[in-house]
């Protein structure tokens, strides 16, 4: 497992933009092995993912972020980042950092081994 820290949370209106990062305690050499992703959790509802990045850069996002998330990561540096764009109030969530051993099809918890303490984005309207 690895220890991973968010920031860049906040509260933005309807439309606005926030950038999260993600920052891993581990050698970059060791960072490139993971799949790294993101995932968000909405007051009374269940955790899901946002989008996710393998170590070769391919990514993954979930339907209801398509075209408005951008995730990126440095494996040199061991950071990961989401850029958020046209949020909306239906984002409004704690949002987690989390890295697992491999990429596999989806965006789905039980892949993912190592969590952040999460970073919390408001959007109003």
């Amino acid at each position: 497992q690895v220890q991973l820290v968010e920031s860049g949370g906040g509260s933005v209106q309807t439309g606005g933009s926030l950038r999260l990062s993600c920052a891993a305690s581990t050698h970059p050499s060791t960072y490139g092995i993971y799949c790294m992703a993101w995932f968000r959790q909405a007051p009374g509802k269940e955790r899901e993912g946002v989008a996710r990045i393998a170590r070769d850069g391919r990514v993954a996002y979930a339907d209801s972020v398509k075209g408005r998330f951008t995730i990126t990561r440095d494996n040199a540096k061991a950071t990961m980042n989401l850029q958020m764009g046209s949020l909306k109030p239906e984002d409004t969530a704690t949002y987690y950092c989390a890295a697992g051993p491999v990429c596999l099809s989806g965006i789905r918890l039980a892949d993912y081994d190592s969590w952040g303490q999460g970073t919390q984005v408001t959007v109003s309207s």
